[in-house]
């Protein structure tokens, strides 16, 4: 077999073409998830905490450069080496409420793909007269 058409074959199988499906809704899912976390939620647990912006959030660790604005941003922009705890929040954040969701959906899938439970086995059929009939023949030969 050549090895374009094992490529075929293996590229035509169901699982491939579920897996791209489940990649690309993926890709899609997570940029939901990134503006729910980004535009819903960071703003609320930061107005609890005070107004905190967590993508703000940094220590420097290197000099700055005269006339450089003091946001994330613009430091990044200097070439200043600069430890950004806050997005890493941010993506923590983002990542657990993703892990979350993915979790609810399983489950769900899980409950709905349970088997119902085997039914109990029927009852064997009576023993038809002429076995029964047999049977007590062979055992009243026996003694």
């Amino acid at each position: 077999m050549s090895m374009m058409s094992e490529f075929k074959e293996f590229a035509v199988k169901g699982n491939v073409m579920d897996l791209a499906v489940g990649v690309i809704i993926g890709g899609a899912f997570g940029k939901i998830v990134d503006s729910v976390v980004g535009d819903l939620i960071m703003p609320v647990v930061g107005a609890v905490f005070g107004k905190l912006d967590f993508s703000n959030l940094f220590v420097v660790l290197g000099q700055i450069p005269a006339g450089t604005g003091a946001t994330l941003a613009d430091l990044k922009k200097a070439g200043v080496p600069v430890f950004a705890y806050g997005n890493f929040v941010t993506v923590a954040v983002n990542f657990a409420i993703l892990a979350f969701i993915i979790f609810m959906m399983v489950k769900q899938i899980n409950r709905l793909k349970k088997e119902a439970p085997a039914a109990p086995a029927p009852e064997p059929a009576p023993t038809p007269e002429d076995v029964v009939l047999l049977r007590e023949i062979r055992d009243s030969l026996k003694k």
